[in-house]
């Protein structure tokens, strides 16, 4: 089983909202999830973006593969070393 950590929609419509979940690749966008690792609101101005970074690099550990996207996102939240 191949996992992939990226977004799966929540959101109304013209509302986007999003979590950042853990699931099989070959699930359909709004699968069930294997782990729900944080969310992800579009529209907000400030903190767009929670997650749990300690679940994150767990997956990311065992072989999890981001999508372009959540790691882009991940990538800004960072601060700068």
């Amino acid at each position: 089983m191949s996992v992939r950590i990226r977004l799966q929609r929540i959101g109304r419509p013209k509302r986007p909202y999003y979590r950042v979940v853990a699931i099989d690749q070959r699930s359909k966008r709004n699968g069930k999830p294997i782990e729900i690792l944080g969310q992800y609101d579009p529209l907000q101005e400030t903190n767009k973006l929670t997650i749990k970074m300690d679940r994150f690099d767990h997956w990311i550990k065992t072989g999890a593969q981001p999508s372009d996207t959540v790691a882009s996102l991940v990538k800004k939240q960072q601060p700068a070393e």
